[in-house]
């Protein structure tokens, strides 16, 4: 079973900063690229930044500059780190873990994680 727990949440007034973390069990996150998404009321998910099991990463354009993913595989654990936050930040942030075996590609979620941000 494979789980995932985000944490690093909560209130922060524009132009501040979270710094989110999430911790996967099992042995399966050196081998996964890991993603944050989000999605705010009313609105899809979308990915916010991906981070592959080599080290490559892929973020949106609305965060590009402000928010940057990391990984520790010696801690599964993947993080984001967001800067200078904007009103439209405010969403629901999720992890993702995504593994392919050779033939099938395998996605594991969080529970997902609040962030408002505040004028």
């Amino acid at each position: 079973q494979v789980q995932l727990v985000e944490s690093g949440g909560g209130l922060v007034q524009a132009g501040g900063s979270l710094r989110l973390s999430c911790a996967a069990s099992g042995s399966i996150f050196s081998s996964s690229n890991m993603g944050w998404y989000r999605q705010a009321p009313g609105k899809q998910r979308e990915l916010v930044a991906s981070i592959t099991s080599s080290g490559n990463i892929n973020d949106s354009d609305s965060v590009k500059g402000r928010f940057t993913i990391s990984r520790d595989n010696a801690k599964n654990t993947v993080y984001l780190q967001m800067n200078s936050l904007k009103l439209e930040d405010t969403a629901v942030y999720y992890c993702n873990a995504a593994q392919y075996d050779g033939s099938t590609w395998y996605s594991h979620w969080g529970q997902g994680t609040q962030v408002t941000v505040f004028s």
